[in-house]
């Protein structure tokens, strides 16, 4: 079969290898949609952490079982999200269920083989049926649970004065799941294109602009600064001016990371008494009741999906899709592949 790797970076090269033959407790698959990260364009331009070449990229998936092992729960032509991270389950993190912090973690199109291939193998334990769902939606999936992780470190309660910075999609993946936990939300970023999205096609919260006003923004829109402020930009300025814009007694969450050390003022951070978290990939369950969510029509995904492609057009397609206009989430398609 046909598959795709990047070799180095820049260097997306199709190669023939033989169609993999599932293990004990693997299922095999035909891969149906996959999202494109930015984890991909940060790893096609050498600038993605913890990134190892040569890789097949590709863990925002959709895939149709083929054959699974008796007694797994699975059938042929299920519809599956693939949780692409694997943990150790033997690791302190691990044996407390903080398996997405595992000290051992490996994920899928990081540091093992990804779903850029007509099949692949997966343990049948990271396959999560979503019968009820299309393959655009479950492709969202994995994305989707990053955003929802953040918002479960949160704790939000409705009505909560909530601000999320950064409208990338994983940021409008938090917006997303802190509307439906009933938050008082509040959208920022510097980009006006970013924020109509999130604010009135989404209708996710309140648009405010990242400026030199935003404190004062937030506290005349709220009546007090946010108890809740997520950064999902990554940016070390945005990261820093979190201690300056949470209330007295609230709780900020990183979304975004950046390669580099990070410094606050000790005296307001103590004087505020802030609770700060960051916030990786997801929980098991946390896939589960992420389609729970779209089963049941309390959050609404397809929006999100801006741009779409074939397989066969990924290396022309992938090294400049961040380019392109008006780019939220890009689904590539694998229907038509042979």
């Amino acid at each position: 079969m046909k598959t795709l790797s990047l070799q180095q970076p820049g260097s997306l090269i199709w190669f023939e290898v033989p169609t993999p033959v599932p293990e004990e407790g693997e299922a095999l698959v035909r891969v149906r949609r996959c999202g494109v990260c930015g984890t991909d364009i940060h790893a096609l331009a050498g600038k993605q952490p913890f990134f190892s070449y040569p890789r097949r990229l590709g863990h925002e998936l959709c895939v149709e079982v083929v054959t699974a092992p008796e007694g797994s729960g699975l059938t042929t032509g299920d519809l599956c999200a693939v949780e692409s991270y694997y943990f150790c389950g033997t690791c302190p993190a691990c044996r407390s269920g903080k398996t997405n912090c595992c000290k051992n973690l490996k994920v899928l199109g990081v540091h093992i083989d990804g779903g850029h291939a007509p099949l692949m193998c997966v343990p049948t334990a990271k396959l999560h049926p979503a019968r009820g769902l299309i393959p655009d939606q479950i492709a969202l999936v994995e994305p989707l649970v990053i955003g929802a992780h953040g918002i479960e470190r949160a704790a939000i309660q409705a009505g909560e004065p909530t601000v999320i910075l950064g409208m990338g999609p994983i940021g409008l993946a938090a917006a997303i799941f802190a509307k439906a936990a009933g938050a008082n939300l509040v959208c920022v970023d510097i980009q006006p294109e970013r924020l109509k999205f999130a604010c009135e096609t989404l209708q996710l919260g309140t648009a405010l602009p990242a400026d030199a006003h935003l404190a004062e923004n937030l506290q005349a829109h709220f009546g007090q600064l946010p108890s809740v402020v997520i950064d999902a930009t990554g940016n070390p300025a945005s990261m820093r001016g979190t201690f300056q814009i949470a209330e007295h007694g609230g709780r900020i969450v990183f979304l975004g990371l950046f390669v580099g050390d990070l410094c606050f003022d000790d005296p307001n951070f103590h004087r505020r008494e802030l609770t700060l978290m960051a916030s990786r990939a997801g929980l098991s369950g946390t896939f589960r009741e992420v389609i729970r969510l779209i089963e049941s029509k309390q959050v609404d995904v397809l929006p999100l999906i801006t741009h779409r492609f074939d397989f066969a057009d990924t290396a022309g397609r992938l090294p400049a899709i961040h380019r392109e206009a008006g780019l939220v989430k890009a689904m590539i398609n694998f229907d038509n592949f042979a």
